[in-house]
C-alpha cells in the first residue's frame, strides 16, 4: 500500500501552531567534530588503557619478538593527544562559537539552575515528554562538566605527568611532573589515573540512553543533529540559552 502524502494546509499552523516542527542550525561544525573525535580517541584510551593494565591477551614468546605491549602504548599516547587536541579546541570554541556552544554551562551558585536539574531528572524518571530544549539543558550540561571537563583535565594531567617519566627531567616532567608527588607517588598516580578512567564509560551509557530516548519522546532528531547540526523543535521547546 502507497504512503498517503498530506497536502500543507497553513490554516492548521495558524490554529495549532504547538503541533508543527520548526528545523533550526544548531550545532558548529566544530563542536560536530570535536563531539566524535572525542568520543573515539575516549573509547580508544579505554580500551588500550584495559589492555595495558591488564594484558590477558598477551602472546608467548619474547616481548621483542611482537612489541604488542609496545604498540598498545604507542596507539594509547597517540589517542591521547588527540583527545587533548580535541577537549582544547572544544573549550576554546566554547567562548567563539554560537550560544548553543555554550548551552547547559553549570551555574550551580544560582538555585534556578539546580531546580532546572532537579526538574529534569524527576522527567526523566517519569518516562514522559519534558520541556525540550535546543540546545543541552542544565541536566546535560551539568554531567558534561563533570565527567568530560573536570574528569578530562585529570586524565590529561595524570596522563602527562606519567609520560614524562620516560624523560625525567625533560620539558613534560618540568611541567606535570609536580603532580606525581602531589598524589602520593607514581604507584598511586597510575593507580588514580586507570580508576577515573571507569567513570567514562559509565557517562557512555548515560548519554547514549538519554540521547536516545530523547530521540524518541522528542522527535527532534537528536541522534542525527550532531551529523548534520540541525534539530526540530516546537514552539513551546527552548529556542535559545542565555
Amino acid at each position: 500500500m502507497a504512503n498517503v502524502v498530506r497536502l500543507f494546509d497553513p490554516k492548521q499552523l495558524e490554529g495549532h501552531p504547538e503541533k508543527f516542527f520548526r528545523q533550526a542550525y544548531i550545532w558548529e561544525l566544530p563542536v560536530r567534530l570535536t563531539h566524535w573525535v572525542t568520543g573515539i580517541s575516549i573509547i580508544v584510551l579505554f580500551l588500550t588503557g584495559l589492555y595495558i593494565g591488564h594484558p590477558i591477551l598477551a602472546p608467548a614468546g619474547e616481548p621483542a619478538n611482537h612489541f604488542v605491549m609496545g604498540r598498545v602504548r604507542e596507539v594509547h599516547f597517540a589517542a591521547a593527544l588527540i583527545f587533548i587536541v580535541s577537549f582544547l579546541f572544544r573549550i576554546y570554541w566554547f567562548w567563539v562559537g554560537n550560544n548553543y556552544a555554550r548551552s547547559g554551562f553549570p551555574y550551580i551558585w544560582r538555585a534556578a539552575w539546580w531546580r532546572e536539574v532537579v526538574g529534569e531528572v524527576i522527567e526523566y524518571l517519569k518516562l514522559r515528554r519534558g520541556r525540550a530544549y535546543l540546545g543541552h539543558n542544565a541536566l546535560g550540561g551539568a554531567s558534561y562538566t563533570f565527567f568530560i571537563v573536570l574528569l578530562g583535565w585529570f586524565e590529561i594531567f595524570t596522563g602527562l605527568a606519567l609520560y614524562s617519566e620516560v624523560n625525567p627531567g625533560g620539558p613534560l616532567d618540568r611541567l606535570f611532573g609536580w603532580v606525581i608527588p602531589l598524589i602520593g607517588g607514581s604507584y598511586k598516580t597510575h593507580m588514580y589515573h586507570h580508576l577515573v578512567a571507569w567513570a567514562f564509560p559509565v557517562f557512555v551509557l548515560m548519554h547514549v540512553y538519554v540521547v536516545l530516548y530523547d530521540a524518541v519522546t522528542l522527535g527532534n532528531g537528536l541522534v542525527g543533529s550532531m551529523i548534520s547540526g540541525h534539530k526540530f523543535y516546537q514552539r513551546e521547546d527552548v529556542q535559545d540559552d542565555k
